[in-house]
């Protein structure tokens, strides 16, 4: 197929600091908030294709808990599953660090993030920590569906 981008030169990788501009431009791209992104960029992962980012996911680190955020792929990448690639690695990432659950906000992807495990949950079931995140505190409109992972237990 002409135009469809091929997965086999992406390398996914911990973010550097000089590569916030172009994690920051893909944000503003896919019209997704950049509020706490650069103060959270210490556990941020890109997909790099050839030198060139297409996609990036973050984790802000909230005790047993974390916050999946900035899921962000670029147009022409995707459909190409950059995007399975980085939530798979950042969902590895937090196993590793001993993370029990995982939430994330989201104003367009409802549909998308079960098939990672993820179900509906309320606010009120969000750790206080979480809650206090730059996403939960007016980044993300208060419209924005609030989902849950676990990482232990059956399913994890």
């Amino acid at each position: 197929m002409a135009g469809k981008k091929s997965c086999d030169r992406l390398e996914l990788r911990e973010a550097r600091p000089a590569d916030l501009p172009e994690v920051l431009a893909l944000l503003r791209q896919a019209d997704l908030p950049a509020a706490g992104v650069a103060e959270a960029f210490s556990q941020f992962y890109v997909a790099d294709n050839q030198g060139t980012l297409v996609g990036a996911a973050g984790l802000e680190v909230y005790g047993a808990s974390v916050l999946l955020r900035s899921v962000v792929v670029g147009d022409d990448w995707r459909g190409t599953g950059v995007g399975r690639s980085l939530i798979d690695h950042a969902l590895d990432q937090a196993r590793q660090h001993g993370i029990a659950d995982v939430f994330l906000l989201t104003t367009t992807a409802e549909h998308y993030f079960p098939r990672f495990g993820f179900a509906c949950v309320t606010r009120d079931s969000v750790t206080g920590d979480v809650k206090s995140s730059v996403e939960f505190q007016g980044a993300c409109p208060a419209s924005a569906v609030v989902m849950r992972k676990s990482l232990t237990g059956a399913g994890a």
